[in-house]
């Protein structure tokens, strides 16, 4: 009798296959996708009220820190506000849960060679942020949020205290920059709208998607470039008080000369980047690995 060949279907095939496994069952999963877009529109909607806040402090009337944090205050303020806090939240949580299952189960198939866990590490990282987000929504919605709120220098000033820890600071800015610069870089390709399928779209919004994916992500470019260049100055000069967020990068911008137009180029960018997230929340290939 010939010798069978091949596998029963469902059983591992080799190391790591379980795992590769339950990526594609996660990769495939309507909840992961469902997560996905959902925490893609509320990206998007943080990134326009963020670009908002930046507006008016380009103009000298801010009211509110321009980032997260601030844009959700923004939200609180409005009618219906815990509503739209805990519609946040529930986006935060989507997107840091779909984030984290791309970086713990490879459902982007992006592998593990040294890009794939790179990639893999920006989501991790990108998962514990916006599951930062979620909390700092909900406990605006409980009322709890405010006084006990630890900002950059403090954290930084910790991190300087400990073992390595200006290695810690300057390899975190080193990271911060390379987002940035990897933001920059999908900004100059050809066609960095990625992973967007444009077959469902209509022609005037495919001539338009790659300048609405080049501002918005150039915008963001700069962004984490400011930041992570204050992160790495605080770790050579050990003094935490050159770290800041986005708030303070902004802050620091437009004090720069001609600060005021460069921070409202980037605020239009940053309102740019808000729609190409909202664009893919209705367009992305999220199914696919």
């Amino acid at each position: 009798m010939p010798a069978m060949t091949g596998t029963i279907p469902g059983t591992a095939t080799g190391p790591g296959s379980g795992h590769e496994d339950l990526g594609d069952r996660a990769a495939a999963s309507p909840v992961v996708e469902g997560m996905g877009r959902a925490g893609l529109a509320a990206r998007g909607a943080l990134y326009a009220v963020v670009g908002l806040l930046a507006l008016q402090l380009a103009a000298g009337r801010s009211t509110q820190r321009p980032d997260g944090e601030g844009a959700l205050a923004v939200l609180a303020l409005q009618p219906l506000g815990k509503v739209l806090l805990v519609a946040a939240a529930a986006g935060f949580a989507g997107y840091s849960l779909w984030r984290l299952s791309a970086a713990l189960l490879d459902t982007e198939g992006d592998g593990t060679g040294a890009t794939g866990w790179a990639k893999r590490a920006a989501d991790l990282c990108r998962g514990v942020l916006y599951a930062g987000l979620c909390v700092t929504a909900l406990r605006l919605v409980t009322g709890s949020s405010g006084e006990d709120r630890t900002n950059e220098a403090d954290l930084t000033a910790a991190v300087l205290r400990a073992p390595l820890g200006r290695l810690a600071v300057a390899a975190v800015g080193l990271a911060v920059i390379g987002a940035g610069a990897y933001n920059g870089y999908r900004a100059a390709l050809a066609r960095p709208e990625g992973k967007l399928d444009t077959a469902g779209m209509g022609r005037r919004a495919r001539r338009w998607l790659p300048r609405v994916a080049a501002a918005g992500l150039a915008a963001r470019a700069v962004v984490l470039a400011l930041v992570g260049t204050f992160l790495v100055r605080a770790a050579v000069r050990f003094d935490p008080a050159e770290a800041v967020g986005i708030d303070g990068a902004l802050q620091r911008l437009v004090r720069a000369p001609y600060g005021r137009w460069m921070l409202a180029a980037v605020a239009a960018g940053l309102l740019t980047f808000g729609l190409f997230s909202f664009l893919e929340a209705r367009h992305r290939r999220l199914m696919e690995r």
